[in-house]
């Protein structure tokens, strides 16, 4: 099974999402993009950490790179 990719209007109309490419949002119009979280290697754990784009908070970590990918689509999407 693949990927699903939801996106999510506001009743003023505004999109939002995840990016994924499975989806070719800019066929909807003019983009702007924030990121939900900053993905980063920490020597010193030696896992991959999922911190807030500001003050760096770490919400999760993991050895593995594509777990932590996992985790963030399905922690920080539209309405979580």
């Amino acid at each position: 099974m693949g990927t699903v990719s939801v996106i999510d209007f506001t009743d003023q109309g505004r999109g939002e999402c995840l990016y994924t490419e499975a989806v070719d949002l800019q066929s909807l119009g003019r983009l702007s993009c924030e990121r939900a979280s900053v993905l980063e290697f920490n020597e010193h754990s030696q896992e991959w950490e999922v911190k807030k784009p500001s003050g760096g908070e770490v919400l999760f970590s993991h050895s593995s790179r594509q777990i932590c990918l996992d985790w963030e689509r399905n922690n920080l999407g539209p309405g979580k």
